[in-house]
């Protein structure tokens, strides 16, 4: 004798689970009528259904969701590599919060997971040639990547190479660029 088949069995029980949460909507969504919706009050028609050896019901694949969902895997690798950089070159907890939605304590227990000390207060302003200096770098890079001021991402990204390279606080550069943009320096 055959087994019943386990599509059927898994689609029964799904259309039971959602029936009694008040589903009917997704009952029917996954095909089924409300005649035979009615059926699966009566103990002895599920029975029917679930031990039917031939496949009442088929799978279809949404390929579209599914990469969706296997893409989602290396965005949140990628957020969680951008957080830890923003945090070693020193982004402010508003910045990671502004960019992520991290609370004041996600921020506080990913530094602690990083092994970076406790900041206390603000960062250093910069001096005037420092100010300088990465004035000219910011605007050069705007210039030859063809950054918009407005694209935030692009700008966070520029603004974690400079503190990279200049071996400065990234909240800092971030300050000094929004503070250039909203003077009009560009």
């Amino acid at each position: 004798m055959s087994a019943p088949h386990p599509l059927n069995q898994a689609v029964v029980a799904q259309a039971l689970h959602d029936l009694r949460n008040g589903q009917l909507r997704r009952c029917l969504a996954m095909g089924f009528s409300e005649r035979e919706l009615d059926a699966l009050k009566h103990p002895a028609l599920v029975s029917v259904l679930l031990n039917a050896t031939v496949a009442w019901c088929s799978v279809q694949v949404n390929r579209e969701v599914v990469q969706r969902l296997l893409h989602q895997v290396s965005d949140v690798e990628r957020e969680i590599a951008t957080i830890d950089r923003m945090l070693r070159l020193g982004a402010s907890t508003e910045m990671v919060s502004q960019f992520y939605g991290l609370t004041h304590q996600e921020v506080a227990l990913r530094r602690d997971v990083l092994g970076l000390p406790k900041r206390k207060g603000r960062h250093p302003v910069l001096n005037e040639a420092q100010d300088t200096a990465l004035w000219e770098r910011w605007h050069t890079e705007v210039k030859q990547r063809g950054i918009a001021l407005n694209d935030e991402t692009a700008m966070l990204e520029l603004t974690l190479v400079l503190a990279e390279g200049m071996a400065l606080p990234a909240s800092v550069v971030w300050s000094a660029i929004h503070q250039w943009i909203a003077e009009g320096l560009v």
